[in-house]
């Protein structure tokens, strides 16, 4: 039979955070990959891709880091009132 686990522990819900976090900026980044994406023409003279929108960069760690640690203050700070 197995366990039935009710709580979470500091280790699992950190991991959870981060992988929320992994999702939101990979869903971020391929919205705005899309909208470039749609915006970009070629110009028939030279070839080259015409846009006023920047393609966007790719979200690193740092970035996905910053993002669960702002979910994890976020989640700590409901728990504080």
């Amino acid at each position: 039979m197995s366990e039935v686990k009710f709580n979470k522990s500091g280790y699992e819900i950190r991991a959870d955070v981060l992988d929320m976090a992994k999702d939101f900026v990979e869903q971020e980044y391929k919205a705005k990959f899309a909208g470039w994406e749609v915006s970009a023409a070629r110009d028939p003279k030279t070839g080259e891709y015409v846009t006023k929108i920047d393609m966007p960069k790719f979200p690193g760690l740092e970035e996905m880091l910053s993002t669960a640690q702002k979910m994890y203050d976020f989640v700590n700070a409901g728990s504080k009132r």
